[in-house]
């Protein structure tokens, strides 16, 4: 018995499988647009860091500055992160090659291992000559603080 010659016999049976095969392809189809939307957000951030630099900080409210060169290149944007023990940021501003200075509104507090949002420079492609960062750590003994600089072209 062929599959044409079974087609009378069960109607309703392959009418069911069809329906169901359409409605598998379609929500499949929906599924991999879905997917393929996502790609451009993960593709920034699978994009290489570039570590530009770090600085140990003191148990107390202070300000310091990691100096980046021109070596280092060009960036479009910028993270901190934070390692061995919580640092509070009050406020961070990133000097430019040119003169530039922005400030960026980071008023939060990054435990260890944590870092800030990405922060996307303005203007184009920018070459970084500094970022100053205010803060402060509660931290009495133990390990300091370091405060780690992350770059994307």
């Amino acid at each position: 018995l062929s599959l044409h010659d079974a087609l009378p016999i069960f109607p309703p049976l392959f009418s069911e499988v069809v329906m169901s095969y359409r409605i598998f392809s379609r929500g499949l189809l929906v599924i991999c647009v879905s997917l393929l939307a996502l790609v451009p957000s993960m593709d920034s951030d699978t994009q290489k860091w570039v570590k530009l630099g770090e600085k140990k900080v003191t148990h107390s409210l202070d300000r310091d500055v990691i100096n980046v060169t021109i070596r280092d290149g060009f960036f479009r944007k910028i993270k901190l992160k934070v390692r061995y023990r919580k640092v509070q940021f009050h406020d961070v501003k990133v000097h430019f090659g040119n003169g530039d200075v922005q400030d960026v509104a980071i008023r939060k507090q990054i435990r260890a291992g944590g870092s800030t949002r990405v922060i996307d420079l303005e203007g184009r492609n920018r070459v970084i000559s500094k970022v100053v960062f205010w803060y402060n750590t509660k931290n009495i003994r133990g390990k300091k603080a370091v405060v780690q600089l992350y770059g994307q072209h």
